[in-house]
């Protein structure tokens, strides 16, 4: 039976690497790890197989732990589970040591299929990251053999890449672009094809190559702009994905037509206020990454007309005060956060235009 070790900040993200491996495939989990300073005790006692491990964790760096981890457990094996897919980052980690980097947006199957590998001594990459990895980026040919064209794609298309770069996922998508899910699967299939990639993380490499194909044309700026005019413009920022959507659907009650945007966490949402600025933004007290009182904080500065709601399941004096000196406009319990509600929060908005 080979053991592992999981590391990685995020406890929720433990629990599903743990489900999707323990007892899998010969595979059993004997420790879990949240930060650098505990891995390499964990790793020295337990002597794990292999090391199963996010790249971002507090007082950790992999560039200089892959190493030195290798060196005093040679013949223990690293797999990086990451949400990173830069393709520099990627091979400097691969030459540090690891032997496989799988993103965290593929299959738990082809996690289980990573780990396997790993443990049976070969390497394992993502296939998005083939490419980057493989060749010469479109950037240094481009610097090199002249410029590379960026690719043709239709205004549907350019406008899906526009929301991958916010990190929208499908359902978000569909509703800021008022299409199907269906539609937008078919839509992103047809992109990645027209970039000649795979995935997310590919079509975002592309992207980031040719930045031109992000831009929006003047015929399709000023239609947007008479559109967005016309709209209340909301972002929901909440990293409870069903209460989001909850929320959401309150709005789109209340008010038809209204742009809805939705941010799992501060970065997110402050990537699409700086681009979308929105008229309201409602914010859970309660993110992923950080407090939603800093995210107000923060979202204010690229955004300053944007009426901010702070919202929390747990209300509180000290968090009411600190969300309105932050420079939020009201404090609500989520409990009573009902249409009603809603309806009046819409209306003030609407109110102060």
């Amino acid at each position: 039976m080979a053991t592992l070790i999981l590391a990685d900040d995020h406890a929720v993200v433990r629990a599903g690497l743990r489900n999707a491996l323990h007892g899998v495939a010969g595979m059993t989990v004997v420790g879990e790890v949240g930060d650098g300073t505990t891995l390499r005790g964990a790793v020295d006692q337990l002597r794990p197989d292999l090391l199963v491990m996010d790249v971002a964790m507090p007082d950790f760096d992999a560039h200089l732990a892959i190493p030195e981890l290798k060196r005093v457990h040679p013949g223990m094996r690293i797999l990086i589970v990451s949400a990173y897919a830069e393709s520099g980052d990627v091979a400097a980690l691969l030459k540090a040591g690891a032997e496989g980097y799988h993103l965290k947006d593929q299959s738990l199957a082809d996690l289980v299929l990573a780990a396997q590998r790993v443990l049976q001594g070969e390497r394992w990459i993502s296939s998005s990251l083939l490419g980057p990895l493989l060749g010469p980026s479109d950037a240094t040919a481009s610097s090199s053999e002249g410029d590379t064209p960026s690719p043709s794609l239709t205004r549907r298309q350019r406008e899906m890449l526009r929301l991958i770069s916010y990190e929208y996922d499908n359902r978000a998508i569909a509703q800021a672009m008022d299409l199907s899910v269906k539609t937008v699967e078919n839509t992103l299939t047809t992109l990645y094809r027209a970039l000649g990639v795979s995935s997310r993380h590919g079509a975002m490499d592309v992207a980031n190559h040719h930045p031109e194909l992000l831009a929006v044309r003047g015929g399709e700026l000023r239609e947007a702009r008479e559109k967005r005019d016309g709209a209340l413009s909301v972002l929901v920022v909440d990293d409870n994905a069903r209460y989001g959507q909850q929320i959401a659907r309150m709005i789109d009650k209340a008010c038809p037509g209204s742009l809805l945007y939705d941010a799992r966490d501060t970065a997110q949402a402050l990537r699409v206020a700086a681009q979308a600025k929105p008229r309201l933004a409602l914010i859970d007290v309660v993110l992923s990454d950080e407090d939603g009182i800093l995210c107000a904080r923060k979202l204010k500065a690229v955004s300053p007309n944007t009426r901010i709601v702070v919202m929390s399941a747990y209300p509180d004096r000290e968090f009411r005060r600190l969300a309105l000196s932050a420079g939020a406009v009201a404090f609500l319990d989520k409990k009573d956060l009902d249409a009603v509600t809603i309806r009046q929060i819409i209306d003030d908005a609407e109110g102060s235009r």
